[in-house]
């Protein structure tokens, strides 16, 4: 299959264009597209050059630019060099723009503005990493949230993405004959999530992980009889905290991730927060 180069470019990071691709890709068989990121461009000389440069190929080039000269440069270069081109941000800016009567400022990077917002990610994301993987139990009374599970049910990634929506996690892996943390059993079990998963499933992911670096499959971190009965002893621990168990087997990150938000957003409202 010949899959299209896609260009993305974009005034600040490129965040947002990224996130909409990578949606865009999950919907296809195989999804690794080649994506070409072109941030902070603050002139028509670097759009000219990405535009040539993606006529030559199999490609398209999407954008979220801010600044009318360059959204007009943009168009009449997609045009001069006949490149397929996506704006990403226009039809919504001219959407609210005619609903709301209400000129668009036309500042690009605003969602990055260093604000209370953006500092409390700062220390989220710095809380996820110093609680990762069960490091200094003590951290886990400090935790807005804790996810508990085996290897592999995604307890770091799903760490991360709440830390960037600025929600304090820290994770705690489940280990047959490993006591899990004291702790634990000291906090709040409307604070924890237990993230288990398909027995089968989980196989596949580890034999998978430990092909990747070059180990062979067969270890018992990969056996099913091994896999099932971790998955029992995790679920054995999430009963005696009366936590929500959340099933990651055919969610992604970002459907967990939402589960998550929910339940942490009744606890909240519960608790008078």
């Amino acid at each position: 299959m010949n899959l299209p180069i896609i260009y993305m470019i974009s005034e600040s990071l490129g965040e947002t264009a990224e996130a909409v691709i990578r949606a865009t890709a999950s919907q296809f068989e195989p999804e690794n597209f080649e994506i070409v990121r072109i941030p902070y461009v603050d002139s028509v000389k670097l759009l000219e050059d990405t535009l040539q440069e993606a006529s030559g190929q199999n490609a398209f080039v999407c954008h979220t630019l801010i600044s009318p000269k360059l959204r007009a440069a943009f168009t009449k270069l997609a045009a001069k060099y006949s490149v397929i081109a996506v704006d990403i941000l226009g039809p919504m800016l001219a959407t609210v723009q005619k609903l709301s009567g209400v000129e668009p400022k036309n500042q690009p990077g605003l969602t990055h503005l260093l604000t209370k917002d953006y500092f409390r990610r700062i220390e989220a994301i710095e809380f996820a990493v110093k609680y990762d993987d069960g490091k200094s139990p003590a951290g886990l009374l400090k935790a807005d949230i804790i996810l508990i599970g085996v290897s592999r049910t995604s307890k770091t990634p799903l760490s991360m993405y709440l830390a960037h929506k600025g929600l304090k996690v820290a994770n705690v892996p489940l280990i047959p004959g490993i006591a899990p943390p004291e702790e634990l059993f000291n906090i709040s079990p409307q604070k924890i999530i237990g993230l288990i998963v398909d027995p089968g499933k989980l196989n596949e992911i580890r034999a998978e992980r430990l092909k990747a670096i070059g180990l062979m499959p067969g270890a018992s971190y990969a056996k099913l009889a091994c896999i099932a009965e971790e998955i029992e002893y995790s679920k054995a621990i999430m009963r005696r905290l009366s936590c929500r168990v959340i099933d990651v087997s055919n969610s992604a990150i970002e459907e967990t991730a939402h589960m998550i938000l929910e339940h942490h957003g009744k606890y909240l409202e519960m608790n008078n927060y």
